[in-house]
């Protein structure tokens, strides 16, 4: 079984900071990537950023320049850093990992159970 523990949500003013993590664990044998999307009311659920076992990362364009993706592959744990928060950030952000369990298997997607951001003006 694998398990992603999510933590650092929170309730922020505009202009404000908040540190997300999202820590892996159970059986894992490879991660090969690992992100956050998020989920506004009544949108759909959207990429915020990922990043590759390799270290590769990809944001989308209306976070670009004010969040940052990092990792720490010892701790099998993902960081998203999002500074200059605005209202329409609030989101509830999900951790979402791409890993595989054993030699030989084959990949698969596990997600995070969700923590709420919100951002007040």
């Amino acid at each position: 079984q694998v398990q992603l523990v999510e933590s650092g949500g929170g309730l922020v003013q505009a202009g404000g900071s908040l540190r997300l993590s999202c820590a892996a664990s159970g059986s894992i044998f490879s991660i090969i990537a690992m992100g956050w999307y998020r989920q506004a009311p009544e949108k759909q659920r959207e990429l915020v950023a990922r990043i590759t076992s390799d270290g590769s990362t990809d944001y989308a364009d209306s976070v670009k320049g004010r969040f940052t993706i990092s990792r720490d592959n010892a701790k099998n744990t993902v960081y998203l850093q999002m500074n200059s928060l605005k209202p329409e950030d609030t989101a509830v952000y999900y951790c979402k990992t791409a890993l595989t369990t054993a030699p030989q298997m084959p990949w698969r997607y596990y997600w995070g159970q969700g923590t709420q951001v919100t951002v007040s003006s």
